[in-house]
């Protein structure tokens, strides 16, 4: 029986919030959902499905495959456990395994030594039967087993990921304080951006919203960026199902008849990162970047979405000083962006309300161990707008 086509448990896990997105992209694949929560999404599946959600998904974390649900009230009970599964079945003795865990158990105060009685398990047995027995360690750039223990109950799973899903690989020289790849494209799909408009984002940084944007308009998936993955390093794993999953993701690569996504920064520094971080997603001659203060940013005539994620006092920038600059970006959506919708995402409620513009909605977000909105505003107004002409008398 190989776990690449024997379905099971598959949990997808995201960061806080990010879960309403991540269900929208699963349901777009076709998979039907078993359960839903704050931090994921369950559903069923083989490990070859995992193939083809790990190179999908924007919004994820990780992927992970069930393998053993059991009872355990110590750690010697997850020990005894684990050493009855046939661990040499599935991880090769050439390769290479880590260990993480989720415990929440009065008798552990610390994953670590969770994952310790996991891994001497793991390696008990396969040393047991084979005589030999792969290397382990931190790194998780080869096959990774994750441990779920809630009170008496616990679950193992392959993390078929690995290294996590939020970052999406494009993304070499991140900047200052950069936004969580994940987190940008779940903030743009909670906006009313249709993918064809105009996408306008002034304080780019080191880009990475002005790229997502670009990535969901030409549907660029992650898995364009990324060659390594936790599936790839267990026994059963065909990497022709990998290659066609690959092949199907550059078929799916769209063009959008004149797209205009605009990105600028005050920083010529922040621009070259910019560059080169959308030179890498090969989406470069797709974004116009420019070197000005936002003020100054070129906004189209047709309406789209003008999106600011400007800094809010916790880790950069003087708030005191933010309060000026969160009060000009208001007259820059009032004057230059009318007939646009506008959004903002901070982590500042206080500073949101310089901005001086009534919200038309108010989108929770969590960032940092922060919590966060992203603001929605409708630019209403007539400059934007071709007059009406005057009617003969």
């Amino acid at each position: 029986m190989s776990i690449f086509t024997t379905p099971s448990r598959i949990v997808i896990t995201c960061h806080k919030r990010l879960s309403p997105f991540l269900l929208q992209e699963i349901e777009e694949l076709g998979f039907e959902i078993e359960r839903k929560f704050i931090t994921g999404v369950e559903i069923k599946g083989s490990v070859n499905d995992c193939i083809r959600l790990n190179l999908n998904l924007r919004c994820a974390s990780q992927v992970l495959y069930s393998l053993k649900e059991f009872k355990a009230n110590s750690p010697d009970e997850v020990y005894n456990e684990l050493i009855r599964y046939p661990w040499e079945k599935l991880l090769p003795l050439e390769g290479y395994f880590s260990v993480t865990s989720n415990a929440k158990h009065f008798t552990v105060n610390n994953d670590m030594f969770v994952n310790v009685k996991v891994k001497d398990a793991i390696v008990d047995r396969i040393r047991r039967e084979l005589a030999k027995r792969p290397d382990t360690g931190p790194s998780y750039d080869k096959a990774v087993v994750h441990l779920y223990w809630n009170e008496d109950g616990a679950e193992v799973f392959f993390d078929t990921s690995g290294q996590t899903l939020a970052k999406h690989g494009y993304r070499k020289i991140p900047g200052q304080a950069p936004m969580l790849e994940a987190l940008a494209a779940s903030t743009i799909m909670a906006t009313k951006w249709d993918r064809k408009s105009p996408f306008v984002n002034p304080m780019c940084g080191s880009g990475t919203l002005a790229i997502e944007a670009t990535l969901l308009a030409t549907n660029r998936r992650p898995g364009l960026y990324r060659k390594n993955y936790s599936f790839m390093h267990i026994i059963g794993y065909d990497a022709s199902v990998y290659e066609k999953e690959v092949e199907k993701l550059q078929k799916q690569i769209i063009e959008v008849p004149d797209l205009k996504i605009i990105a600028t920064d005050i920083s010529e520094d922040a621009i070259n990162v910019s560059k080169i971080n959308a030179g890498i997603a090969g989406v470069e001659n797709l974004i116009e970047f420019d070197i000005c203060d936002f003020e100054l940013t070129t906004v189209p005539e047709t309406p789209g979405v003008v999106y600011l994620n400007p800094e809010y006092g916790e880790r950069l920038g003087d708030v005191a000083e933010l309060m000026e600059t969160y009060s000009r970006i208001g007259d820059f959506m009032k004057k230059k962006c009318q007939g646009y919708t506008g959004y903002i995402f901070t982590g500042n409620p206080d500073l949101a309300k310089k901005i001086g513009l009534k919200t038309s909605k108010r989108l929770e977000f969590y960032t940092a161990q922060l919590d966060c909105r992203l603001l929605e505003y409708e630019l209403y107004g007539g400059s934007k707008r071709a007059p009406k002409p005057i009617e003969a008398a």
